[in-house]
C-alpha cells in the first residue's frame, strides 16, 4: 500500500513540476520586460533543478540528486550575472 502511495506522489510532484516548467518558460519567452525574462528563466531552472530532485527520489539514484546540485550552482550564477548585465550593463569589470 506505501508503496501505490509513494509512486503517486512522485507521479504528481513530476506532473506539477513539468506544468510548472511549461508556465515558467511562457514567461519567459512572452514576458514584455527583460526581467521578466530572467525571472522566467530562474523559475525554469528552478523546476527543472527540483524535477531532478524529485526523479531521483522515485528511482533512488543517488546521481540525479548530483545533477540537481550542478543545476542549482549553475542557474544562481547565470541569475546573478543577468541581474549584473542588466543593472549595469556588463558583466565583468
Amino acid at each position: 500500500m506505501s508503496a501505490i502511495i509513494f509512486f503517486w506522489s512522485v507521479t504528481v510532484a513530476q506532473t506539477a513540476l513539468g506544468i510548472a516548467m511549461v508556465l515558467a518558460f511562457a514567461r519567459m519567452i512572452r514576458g514584455p520586460r527583460a526581467q521578466d525574462r530572467v525571472l522566467g528563466l530562474d523559475a525554469l531552472y528552478s523546476n527543472a533543478m527540483l524535477l531532478m530532485l524529485v526523479f531521483g527520489i522515485g528511482t533512488g539514484n543517488s546521481l540525479y540528486f548530483e545533477i540537481s546540485l550542478i543545476m542549482s550552482a549553475l542557474g544562481f550564477v547565470a541569475t546573478v550575472a543577468l541581474a549584473k548585465f542588466l543593472m549595469r550593463g556588463e558583466v565583468i569589470e
